[in-house]
């Protein structure tokens, strides 16, 4: 049986500790700004983004990894003798999917995976993949398995500002002025791939995303306990504690992660942001 490498993009947002512990290769997108091209984790963090955006008031821009970026990563483990697989960011956000599909057809061995998700969403997807392949399973099996989990991904973050949303043109300037104001913040939920807004919390940040993690799982109906990220795009340690409370106090779930967002992700929400993404049980 051949062994099984498990690679995503970026846009995973895993932390060092899981892909260290699980293996897990990342596949960097790229950020774009005036003055240069780097890959997302690599030669820009998001600290250096956030820096850059102040500095100068534009919003870098985000590209996807080419077939032949996927093609030079993953061939040293198929010249091995390794099989690969991969999880995408969805194909709604990007076309990172269709150049691995496009890259997969072209050397072989290599069996896709569109999460139609993204960010620690995604990274859940990796972490499974890993451990199916630690249990014995084929990688068709796993890409099976992960195309039934997917769909039950709970995905959603609560945006503190939305400047960058602005910046970016996904909302008028007026929008992002008026909920500035009203300390209006908004939740990002993810369904059937794509991004949406759902509920929109008012007031203070550490207050807003406690009152979101108690609705956000108790709305959820059944859990799958084993493991719950929370992502976010550098909020204080302390929000993120509380967190970690409110979530305990909701579930007992096995482990609970906290990843830092990327650039690619961050690029889109800006700071302040922070979501819980987690898997609901099998029906």
């Amino acid at each position: 049986m051949s062994k099984i490498t498990v690679v995503a993009d970026s846009t995973c947002d895993l932390d060092k500790g899981s892909i260290d512990k699980y293996g897990i290769i990342i596949c960097p997108l790229y950020v774009r700004t005036e003055e240069g091209e780097y890959r997302d984790g690599v030669d820009i963090t998001a600290p250096k983004l956030f820096e850059y955006v102040s500095r100068t008031g534009k919003l870098p821009k985000t590209a996807a990894c080419s077939a032949e970026d996927y093609i030079n990563l993953w061939k040293p483990f198929v010249d091995a003798g390794n099989e690969v697989v991969h999880i995408n960011i969805s194909s709604e956000f990007s076309s990172c999917y269709q150049n691995a599909c496009l890259a997969a057809q072209e050397l072989g061995h290599v069996y896709t995976v569109d999460s139609r998700n993204l960010s620690s969403g995604s990274g859940q997807l990796a972490i499974e993949a890993a451990i199916l392949a630690q249990e014995g399973k084929t990688s068709s099996e796993i890409q099976a398995i992960l195309d039934e989990k997917k769909q039950r991904l709970n995905v959603s973050f609560v945006i503190d500002t939305m400047e960058y949303l602005a910046k970016g043109g996904r909302c008028s300037s007026v929008v992002s002025l008026a909920a500035g104001l009203l300390k209006i913040k908004p939740m990002i939920e993810v369904k059937n791939g794509k991004m949406g807004v759902g509920k929109k919390y008012r007031g203070k940040l550490s207050a807003v995303l406690k009152q979101y993690v108690h609705e956000r799982l108790q709305a959820a109906g059944p859990l799958e306990l084993k493991r719950i990220f929370i992502t976010d795009s550098g909020v204080d340690l302390d929000i993120v504690e509380e967190c970690r409370k409110a979530i305990l106090e909701e579930a007992p779930f096995e482990e609970i992660i906290h990843s830092l967002a990327g650039c690619t992700v961050c690029s889109h929400c800006g700071p302040g942001t922070l979501g819980i993404l987690f898997f609901q049980a099998e029906k």
